[in-house]
C-alpha cells in the first residue's frame, strides 16, 4: 500500500473525527481547528479526489436542503481500506519519532 501523503492523512483524520457530519465545510473547518492554518477549500477537494479514486473514502449525498438552494452535500465516509491506511500512517510515524531526542530551538 501507497503511503498517504500528509495532506491525505490530515483530511482522512478529519473525516475520521466528523464522523457522520463530514462534508466540505465540515472538513475544512476541522482541518483548520486541527492545524490553526487558513485552509482553500481546493485545496481540500483536490486531495478529496485522489481519496475517493484511491478508494480510501466514500461518498453518499444528504438530504436536499432550501438553504443550498435544493441542492445535497456530498458527504465523505472512510473506507476500512482508508482506515488501514490511516493506521500505516500512524505505525510509521510511531517508529519514525521513537527514540529521537527532544527538539530544542
Amino acid at each position: 500500500m501507497k503511503l498517504l501523503s500528509r495532506i491525505e492523512e490530515i483530511i482522512l483524520l478529519s473525516i475520521w473525527r466528523l464522523e457522520n457530519n463530514a462534508y466540505g465545510m465540515t472538513i475544512r473547518e476541522e482541518i483548520i481547528k486541527i492545524t490553526g492554518k487558513d485552509w482553500l477549500l481546493g485545496a481540500i477537494y483536490g486531495p478529496l479526489g485522489r481519496l475517493q479514486k484511491n478508494r480510501y473514502v466514500n461518498t453518499f449525498k444528504g438530504d436536499p436542503s432550501p438553504e443550498r438552494g435544493g441542492r445535497s452535500k456530498m458527504y465523505y465516509r472512510l473506507t476500512k481500506d482508508g482506515i488501514k491506511a490511516l493506521k500505516e500512517i500512524e505505525h510509521v510515524n510511531s517508529i519514525l519519532w521513537d527514540g529521537i531526542k527532544e527538539l530544542k530551538i
